[in-house]
């Protein structure tokens, strides 16, 4: 009878057979480390396995197609695609305006009427004092009618010595007079400068629009911008950003810096094409990238033009600073509540009491405020 040690023995010895049928035999007996060459004392790494490429989009691969690749797509779709009514020159060239719209979304557009084209969105101007010494001027569209306005508020600044001005753009959009922006940018920008550079290719012919008169308003100016602001208005908010080293605070504007040219179609119907783009006082093109804030804040555009509707009646203090959340008290220990949840939105709200929406808060005013309040408190140190 085997013995426990004989089989354990035997079981160990199964066991390293196993190991050693399982490992690689050498090729030839490894050298001793002394005697191997300094650049060859380790094995090169094993070359990595290639990773997968990323599928191109189809925009990539079109635009890697040179003029012949191009013309070889036309004819062998006109004579091997089997709808050969899908492809034909009428097709096509609806294919190439649509594709251009797509390629080109700020550079042309088309309308469908000369009324349509016609058609601009006018918003009113809204001037303010807020906390006792900062103007606030929402500029609306930019025209004659609210030119006159800002100069009668700047006026009305003077008197009560104002010294920090937030110049509100979030609702100055398709505007497309660059001599007008360019009165409103003269408000500001010191006499003799140029303000910006209306660039037209085509024609190889720069129209400089300058300042020829003194700014009504020295000081500290804060400019607030994003989507909606659009057109000539960016033009000023370039301005007043180069000149009056003004902080754009918001979102990036709409890339639409640019004189558009509406051009009839025989069927009525209206092609808008930009012709000229504006460029910066720096030089920098304002077209299609729009201008980048210096103090990014996000704001839904409802809750902004809600705002700016109830502002008429109520001003714009009330949406400045968001409401102190309540604490929990004595009286609602006593009548079983707790506010602090209930203003989470984390318990019903006490019966008999309906849910109240939280007031609507303009963040990005309230970012400007801080800014100019700081500026202040360090310049005083």
């Amino acid at each position: 009878m085997i013995s426990r040690f004989s089989l354990a023995i035997l079981s160990i010895s199964i066991m390293w057979a196993n190991l050693l049928a399982q490992s690689p035999t050498p090729a030839s007996p490894e050298p001793p480390q002394s005697a191997k060459p300094p650049l060859l004392a380790s094995s090169p790494p094993a070359a990595p396995s290639p990773s997968p490429t990323r599928k191109p989009t189809t925009r990539q691969l079109v635009d890697s197609l040179g003029p012949a690749d191009l013309q070889t797509v036309i004819t062998l779709l006109k004579s091997s695609f089997t709808n050969p009514d899908a492809i034909t020159d009428t097709e096509l060239n609806r294919a190439t305006v649509e594709g251009l719209m797509i390629r080109l979304p700020r550079g042309v557009m088309l309308l469908p009427s000369k009324e349509s084209a016609l058609l601009e969105a006018s918003s009113a101007f809204y001037s303010e004092v807020l906390e006792g010494r900062i103007g606030y001027l929402r500029l609306g569209s930019l025209n004659g009618a609210n030119l006159q306005a800002l100069d009668k508020s700047l006026g009305n600044f003077v008197a009560k010595k104002v010294d920090a001005l937030i110049v509100d753009l979030r609702c100055s959009q398709g505007t497309n007079d660059f001599a007008l922006a360019a009165e409103f940018a003269e408000r500001f920008c010191p006499k003799g400068k140029p303000l910006f550079t209306l660039r037209k290719p085509a024609a190889r012919q720069d129209r400089v629009f300058g300042s020829d008169r003194d700014p009504a308003f020295r000081g500290l100016v804060m400019v607030l911008a994003d989507g909606d602001t659009s057109g000539a208005a960016e033009a000023l908010a370039s301005a007043l950003r180069f000149y009056d080293k003004a902080l754009v605070i918001g979102q990036p504007t709409a890339g639409r810096a640019v004189e558009y040219s509406d051009l009839p179609l025989p069927g009525g119907k209206i092609l808008r094409v930009a012709v000229a783009e504006a460029v910066s006082p720096e030089g920098r093109s304002l077209f299609a990238d729009g201008i980048k804030p210096d103090l990014p804040v996000e704001m839904p555009t409802i809750d902004k033009r809600q705002i700016f509707q109830l502002s008429a009646e109520k001003g714009m203090g009330p949406f400045i600073y968001e409401t102190e959340r309540p604490h929990m008290n004595e009286a609602a220990l006593l009548a079983g509540t707790n506010p602090e949840v209930e203003a989470w939105g984390g318990a019903q709200p006490h019966p008999g009491r309906g849910s109240e929406k939280p007031p609507a808060h303009d963040p990005v005013l309230q970012r400007a405020l801080d800014v100019v309040t700081s500026l202040e408190v360090y310049q005083k140190r």
